[in-house]
């Protein structure tokens, strides 16, 4: 059996291999991980939020129940985004935060994610420590030593929303974002409520779709994965530009008022920008994972910002900030980290601080994202191969080699073997999008016939 834990918590089928008897016994082991060595007469506290799924009901309630038998008091703040529950778990004097989410994943569906204190992710290690507690017998607290808990359905979100507009400068009395127009796809999500409440409060006049949950809907056909219900609302409501959330709402891609998309590689740089001129951006550098576009890494270097590439992943980009102080970093998917104001990656925070960029510059958004000429890129999956040998390979690095010189600084080569399948993934970005998808099919070739199984 593999590990329980993946690179964002433990997620699969609920109800299927994602139980409540799981969730249950997660909150028992989490509690004994996350709220032990607390000094004598410390009562252990924690705040628990979930996305729309119809699941999230049944597996909350078993972590709440999980967590409250271990003796931690909870305080249940229902749907609000990931980033939501992060924030409150640094602000609320609680010991650990806990997330019921699947993030843009299907509806059926469903996670559970932990955060120490502070709000941030836990480390391989805490994580692994309790997975070796699950179904363990233990002194069971009882009497008045039981957890209690206490719901939160507004006041939480209402901090929150507050802390999203604090950061481009809005209150009762300044709305920085007057005058735009802004159409907002919140994928039936998690962000329903608070992201058209936090613009609508900066200022802006907003458009809103797929805005009501039903527990089925989330992420169906829309949200980050699937923009073009909001490319064509934008351009039928003569909209300044739109932002599309996840279903936990922990990403932000765009759409220009032409339509056309404008992906988390193009968000980055348009904020390292805006960063840059304000003398905000620490070390003048931008932090995005190998699978950025080539486009984004030549803007950064012709406007004096250093680059820093992670593995891919949002846990990655998050270690590497946190190592060096690094203010922003992200995917190219639109998850965005700006580490001055959030922990992780923040959809909603993504979509303000780029529409105060568009307020403050009076340029289309269309022109912010020229500065990212996005370079053709051909991905190809190659499978029944020996994905251990794809480093080492002499035949196979001599090509990728010959590949990198024919391309030059226009392009580039990456193999990334799969972390669960027999499969090599072959990406080319290039000048054309012919030339691109000429090397792939080449270096695809090579790939097959050195590491057939």
């Amino acid at each position: 059996m593999g590990r329980l834990f993946g690179t964002d918590g433990v997620r699969g089928l609920a109800n299927g291999n994602v139980t409540g008897e799981l969730a249950l016994d997660l909150g028992v082991a989490a509690a004994r991980v996350l709220a032990s060595g607390q000094e004598e007469g410390h009562r252990p506290r924690a705040v628990v939020g979930r996305d729309t799924r119809v699941s999230g009901e049944f597996l909350g309630a078993a972590l709440i129940a999980g967590l409250a038998s271990a003796g931690v008091d909870v305080k249940d703040v229902g749907v609000l985004p990931t980033p939501a529950v992060a924030y409150l778990t640094s602000t609320m004097d609680v010991d650990f935060g806990v997330v019921i989410s699947a993030s843009h994943n299907p509806m059926q569906d469903n996670g559970i994610k932990f955060l120490a204190r502070g709000g941030v992710k836990l480390d391989d290690a805490v994580e692994d420590r309790i997975e070796s507690l699950l179904g363990q017998e233990w002194q069971r607290p009882t009497h008045g030593t039981v957890g209690r808990i206490s719901p939160d359905r507004g006041r939480a979100g209402g901090a929150y929303v507050e802390h999203l507009m604090a950061s481009i400068g809005a209150d009762e009395d300044h709305k920085p974002l007057a005058g735009l127009r802004i159409a907002v796809d919140c994928a039936n999500g998690a962000a329903s409520d608070v992201g058209p409440a936090a613009l609508r409060a900066a200022g802006a006049d907003v458009v809103v779709i797929n805005a009501s949950p039903d527990g089925r809907n989330i992420n169906a056909a829309c949200g980050s994965n699937h923009p073009e219900q909001l490319q064509a609302v934008v351009v039928a409501s003569e909209a300044d530009f739109g932002v599309a959330f996840d279903g936990d709402a922990d990403r932000c891609i765009a759409v220009d008022h032409g339509g056309t998309v404008v992906d988390g590689d193009q968000i980055m740089g348009v904020l390292a920008l805006a960063l840059k001129d304000e003398g905000e951006l620490p070390h003048d550098t931008l932090v995005v994972t190998v699978m950025s576009n080539l486009g984004l890494l030549l803007a950064m270097r012709d406007a004096g910002i250093t680059t820093v590439q992670t593995a891919v992943g949002d846990r990655y980009v998050l270690e590497e900030m946190r190592a060096h102080g690094y203010g922003l970093g992200g995917e190219q998917s639109g998850h965005i980290v700006l580490s001055r104001y959030a922990t992780t990656g923040d959809g909603v925070l993504t979509a303000l601080q780029l529409a105060a960029r568009v307020r403050a510059t009076g340029q289309k958004l269309a022109d912010l994202a020229s500065v990212v000429q996005r370079l053709p890129q051909t991905l190809l999956n190659v499978s029944g191969v020996d994905k251990a040998r794809a480093s080492s390979d002499e035949v196979l690095l001599a090509a990728v080699a010959d590949a990198e010189r024919t391309l030059g600084e226009t392009g580039r080569v990456l193999l990334r073997p799969s972390g669960t399948e027999p499969l090599v993934r072959v990406m080319v970005e290039a000048a054309t999008q012919q030339q691109a998808d000429a090397v792939a099919a080449r270096l695809a070739g090579v790939v097959r016939d050195r590491l057939a199984l």
